[in-house]
């Protein structure tokens, strides 16, 4: 084609560029088509600003539908261009593209060295959406390399940059990561409450990549909670989406993930295509990536009958994730990888192997659990809600220098903000106060056990295996407080409560329930077996003496209650009431004894 005789008119070439930039998360056909054209212009203006940008969009282009190893050498161009115009905004944002790129190959350490470095002088020189990639940027490094309280701290701090009015639909792309730490820590509604923001999001946006993913993460979620069928329909919808730059591009296109969840739902051809697909695909080395694949290996040989065939498959990736130092490999798989081997165990009579894998997914289960505790989820949620209470302020306010009309509705938005300042803060206040351990007995509080009891109910049940709970009741507490003192209760509940937290397993729960009542949760154990437990605690607390004030306190004992999941349907209440009534009908008995609640009374309640 000749070329034109009008030469191109430069600031249209920027303009070209920076909106082929703005457009990358809303419409990645058109940003990936405006860029060629703007760098074609800037060629032939030798308009370095417009070359830099269309470089970057090209780069995180690349970043998204190619390889690293397209992208990462893409965006070292790019970062050479904004240098060669003292750009620093540039060269930082394309620093955050390389370091995903890193991480995606594998280099993990060096990602973060990458980026990290550059938060600072970022949060000077980066405004909005740009700040919020390269937050999100330093999240990502920090959650391949499994720390997710940092890797929350920043995609929380990236929300506060990011909103959908000015956002240019970098607001979705944080919905779905936040989305996949959710899920890796196990709280799984609340990743889809975030997916849900998502893909509602993504209705006014062209970006099939983001959809894709989104979805994909509905699939991990709905899996793992035992509803692969409901997952099903979004499998095929990711299935249809083609695999390149148009679609879901060539990177990471997750067909093992989509295996899993088919073979679950009872599927097999679906399972079977996908997993071919899966085995065909040319990827990185991802250690998630290989078990999750191990993982649809070993399911397509169960689902065959061939639960022997699926064995070597298991144990073949079991010396890797046994490890604690792999990075990329989360406890979301490890744990998934341990269970597995534990029910393949068990299915061919391997007791001893079974056991050993159903301990080590116990000891990962349980970091999982504390992982998610520290992660803060309710107070990062009342913060979200406030800065998107503050970026309503921020487009107010530009509303107010141009339209004086607009005064009474920024006084409102004023002071729904400072009503909402004094709620976080004291709402913050009581979070603080509100710590998980009791401070007297150095054991877990009921707030503790609030959150903690229905996810292991919920998991004891997904993998059929009984939770038991006790509530054990000090006998004649009062007593000792009225002869003694408080000072001398307070020794007792302490002494009490390291007799339990020395008393427990790993995997147990020790919290106090309130006063001289504390609470027992025990995974993978049944009501019969708990009441041989407490009744040994009892023996040991019998068999304790204490000098108060000159006078020795022994012969001390307490009444307790024992009930466990297979016994008592429904959710956690229930189960605790169940065990209260144990522990009643115990005090009735006379005290100093442990009571289970039989079959019978369970039918009957």
């Amino acid at each position: 084609m000749p070329r034109s005789s009008t030469p191109p008119d430069r600031a249209e070439t920027l303009r070209l560029a920076r909106r082929s930039w703005q457009l990358l998360h809303v419409d990645s056909a058109n940003a990936i088509a405006l860029a060629d054209q703007a760098a074609a212009l800037a060629e032939q203006t030798s308009h370095r600003p417009a070359r830099a940008w269309a470089a970057l969009t090209r780069g995180f282009h690349l970043l998204y539908f190619a390889s690293p190893r397209e992208s990462i050498p893409a965006l070292h161009h790019a970062q050479a261009c904004f240098d060669a115009i003292g750009d620093r905004a540039g060269h930082i944002l394309a620093a955050a593209g390389v370091a995903r790129g890193l991480w995606r190959s594998g280099r993990f350490s060096e990602s973060l060295a990458t980026v990290l470095p550059l938060r600072d002088e970022g949060l000077r020189v980066l405004k909005n959406e740009q700040r919020g990639l390269l937050l999100n940027a330093i999240a990502g490094c920090y959650s391949v390399a499994g720390d997710s309280e940092r890797a929350f701290a920043y995609m929380y701090q990236a929300l506060r940059e990011v909103g959908p009015a000015g956002g240019h639909g970098f607001d979705a792309v944080l919905h779905c990561n936040l989305s996949h730490e959710l899920l890796q820590l196990g709280d799984y509604e609340e990743a889809l409450r975030h997916i849900d923001q998502g893909i509602a999001r993504c209705e006014h946006l062209n970006n099939p990549r983001l959809v894709g993913t989104l979805l994909i993460n509905r699939v991990i979620c709905l899996s793992d909670l035992g509803r692969a069928v409901k997952a099903l329909p979004d499998v095929v919808r990711v299935r249809q989406i083609p695999i390149d730059d148009h679609g879901r591009g060539t990177l990471t296109p997750h067909f093992e993930t989509l295996a899993i969840a088919a073979y679950r739902a009872g599927d097999a051809g679906l399972g079977d295509d996908l997993l071919v697909r899966a085995l065909s695909v040319e990827r990185e080395d991802i250690p998630d990536e290989r078990v999750e694949l191990v993982l649809a290996q070993a399911l397509r040989a169960a689902t065959r009958g061939d639960v022997e065939g699926a064995l070597p498959h298991l144990l073949g990736a079991e010396p890797t994730v046994r490890r604690d130092d792999v990075h990329g490999l989360s406890l979301r798989l490890r744990c998934a990888l341990y269970l597995a081997l534990s029910d393949a165990h068990q299915a061919l009579g391997h007791v001893e192997p079974a056991l050993g894998a159903l301990r080590d997914w116990q000891r990962l289960q349980t970091a999982r659990s504390n992982q998610a505790s520290r992660a803060r989820y309710q107070a990062a949620a009342l913060q979200t809600e406030l800065l998107e209470l503050e970026h309503k302020l921020e487009i107010n306010e530009a509303r107010r220098r141009t339209i004086e009309e607009a005064r009474a509705a920024l006084q409102v938005a004023n002071e729904q903000l400072s009503s909402k300042i004094h709620e976080v803060e004291a709402l913050q206040g009581q979070l603080r106060e509100l710590a998980v351990r009791d401070a007297l007995t150095g054991l877990f509080n009921r707030r503790h056990l609030n959150l903690t009891l229905p996810s292991l109910l919920a998991m004891a049940r997904r993998q059929g295996l009984p939770l038991a709970v006790a509530i054990l009741d000090l006998d004649h507490f009062k007593s000792v407080n009225d002869e003694h003192g408080h000072a001398a209760g307070d020794m007792l509940l302490s002494a009490f409560g390291q007799l339990l937290g020395e008393g427990c397993r790993q995997s147990d729960v020790a919290c106090r329930y309130g006063g001289e009542e504390f609470c027992l949760l025990m995974p993978a154990t049944s009501a019969a077996e708990a009441l041989h437990k407490v009744n040994g605690l009892l023996a040991q607390w019998r068999g304790q003496s204490f000098n108060v004030g000159g006078h020795v306190v022994d012969g001390m004992t307490f009444s307790a209650g024992v009930a466990d999941s297979s016994l008592v349907p429904g959710q956690a209440e229930p189960l605790l009431q169940a065990a209260d009534n144990a522990l009643l009908q115990a005090k009735r008995s006379g005290r100093a004894r442990v009571l289970a609640l039989s079959a019978t009374a369970a039918q009957a309640g």
